[in-house]
């Protein structure tokens, strides 16, 4: 599908790590919308990571260097401050259940309301919709197989960290 839109669109996230689901977030919205801003944010919310913030800005250039239109890089602060500072058109967050509506919506009209920015949301494949970055750091810790949900660099980075190899067929995780 060829883009014929020529929009700004900021993706956050902690990306910690990076899994398949939202390289068919970023994809869809490069596709949508022509030009994709990844912003790899800290959540003060979750514990301080697993990857270092610089390394998961490396891990998600690589995983979606051969998208056009997409750039990605690393914001302190809020999700609606990063997309005030880039001066996107909207922002966009991909949906997997109805507990992530909820979430996001709330979210949603909050960042409108500080910014004026409005968000999009892109749900993403449903081969993808199980997919979550707390699951694949805890299948991976363990040894289980993960390359099926997570690109390549991920499964590198992952057995780097946990000293195991985190794709091939190891079983059950």
């Amino acid at each position: 599908m060829a883009t014929t839109s020529s929009l700004t669109v900021l993706y956050p996230g902690s990306f910690d790590p990076f899994h398949n689901g939202h390289l068919d977030v970023v994809t869809q919205a490069a596709e949508l919308f022509g030009s994709v801003v990844v912003a790899v944010m800290h959540n003060p919310d979750k514990p301080s990571g697993l990857i270092a913030l610089a390394d998961r800005v490396q891990l998600a250039r690589r995983c979606t260097e051969h998208l056009v239109g997409v750039r990605v890089e690393a914001f302190p602060g809020l999700a609606v401050q990063a997309a005030s500072a880039t001066g996107v058109d909207f922002i966009v967050k991909g949906l997997r259940t109805p507990g992530d509506f909820e979430v996001e919506q709330q979210m949603a009209h909050t960042n409108h309301s500080v910014t004026g920015i409005r968000t999009v949301y892109l749900p993403c494949r449903a081969d993808q919709a199980f997919i979550s970055s707390r699951f694949i750091r805890e299948i991976a810790q363990y040894g289980g197989k993960i390359d099926h949900m997570v690109p390549a660099p991920v499964v590198t980075t992952l057995a780097g960290i946990f000293g195991k190899p985190s794709g091939g067929n190891q079983g059950p995780a």
